[in-house]
């Protein structure tokens, strides 16, 4: 792995305190829990994205409704705080640039750049000598097939850009139609990655300061369903050296990016206990959710702390917790409204709604943490109350 570019750092710039304004590019469901937590600090969150009456908007001091690409408009909201941070990376980089025109942004356009690009991404890790998975740019149905030979299948074909929760995604077999498969990329830059046989998926969501000062959260153990994660728990059940081992890799990752903020590594663990990064994240992650109401700071404190300049605050974990995504489809099942109370009845659950007024299959509408005494207690706990909010699944 290579070396952080430590010779190449400006000086340390003075932290930004309690009472200055924060300026967030994107306005879901991190944006929205991302200013909750800076209000509490007694920051002004003023709130940028094409949409109005937004998850995040809802509770900053300012929503400015305005296209990416409109760069007169971001430089004019960027004169109006005192930072620019993210909470999705599918932003565009002039858009981040012409922010950075005015004040400082956090973490820094080429880290943007790089992880909001499959194939930029990938190179990026390989080449810095962290561990993925064998991969292939496609650009043609030529290649396409090449790589299918010479990596095998199966395999996973994935847009380069602009994908997440399995969006731009089609996982091939010996008897998928490649030409088929390749059409469905509809004219994007692809990405081939070898299929990984693993055994688990974990994440490291970590921060790092601009005087390089870093903490990572305990891992977290991830199980998705239709690709999109479904229930989070931590700590991970693997061995406390394989956890060690990701948070060392994690740590490699932002200081050779040389990040400022929060940065999420999603991982694959094969039965060998070898780990593979699969994608990175330039900010909070869904997984880490359960921070708010396990740990001594959430993830979105931690973030604030990060790009502002203060020190970083403890990642304990009070106790053992798992988190599970409410979906869309939960209001569908329930034939309306899902059943609050229900959910609720266990007093160690917590639930987090996001201020989503139109719910759709597959779209991320809230979240319940559930605490215990153990990572399977929990995970049994959350599941149980996730099931309660719809009545047909109880009397099952």
């Amino acid at each position: 792995m290579s070396d952080s570019p430590a010779a190449s750092r400006s000086p340390i710039p003075s932290p930004i305190l309690p009472g200055a304004t924060l300026g967030v590019l994107g306005s879901g469901q991190l944006g929205r829990m991302f200013t909750i937590a800076a209000r509490r600090l007694g920051y002004r969150v003023h709130i940028y994205s094409p949409d109005s009456d937004t998850p995040a908007g809802q509770v900053g001091d300012v929503e400015r409704v305005a296209a990416y690409e409109d760069l007169a408009s971001v430089r004019e909201f960027a004169s109006g705080v005192d930072l620019v941070t993210f909470e999705f990376e599918n932003v565009p980089s002039a858009t981040s640039q012409a922010a950075a025109e005015r004040v400082p942004v956090r973490p820094a356009g080429s880290v943007l750049h790089i992880t909001q690009q499959r194939l930029r991404e990938k190179t990026f890790l390989k080449e810095h000598g962290f561990p993925v998975t064998p991969f292939r740019r496609i650009a043609t149905l030529e290649e396409l097939t090449a790589a299918a030979r010479d990596l095998g299948l199966p395999a996973m074909l994935k847009t380069a850009s602009f994908g997440y929760d399995g969006k731009g995604q089609q996982r091939l077999t010996p008897q998928s139609d490649l030409a088929a498969a390749f059409t469905a990329l509809g004219g994007a830059e692809g990405i081939f990655e070898a299929f990984v046989t693993f055994e688990r998926e974990i994440s490291v969501v970590a921060a790092r300061s601009p005087d390089g000062s870093f903490a990572a959260f305990p891992v977290f153990e991830n199980a998705h369903h239709q690709q999109i994660l479904d229930v989070t728990v931590a700590p991970a059940r693997i061995p406390e050296v394989v956890a060690a081992e990701a948070v060392r890799i994690t740590q490699g990752i932002l200081e050779a990016l040389d990040a400022v903020g929060l940065i999420t590594v999603e991982m694959f663990l094969t039965p060998s206990h070898q780990i593979l990064v699969n994608e990175l994240a330039p900010r909070t992650h869904n997984s880490g959710h359960l921070t708010i109401d396990a740990c001594v700071t959430c993830q979105f404190e931690q973030q604030l702390r990060a790009v502002c300049g203060l020190p970083l605050g403890s990642v304990a974990l009070r106790q053992p917790a798992a988190m599970a995504n409410l979906l869309g489809d939960l209001w569908i099942e329930a034939g309306g409204v899902p059943d609050w109370s229900a959910a609720l009845s266990d007093p160690a659950v917590k639930l987090h709604l996001y201020g989503k007024t139109e719910p759709r299959a597959g779209r991320k509408m809230g979240h319940l943490t559930a605490t215990a005494s153990t990572a399977e207690e929990a995970i049994l706990r959350v599941r149980e109350a996730r099931d309660r909010l719809v009545p047909s699944r109880v009397r099952r």
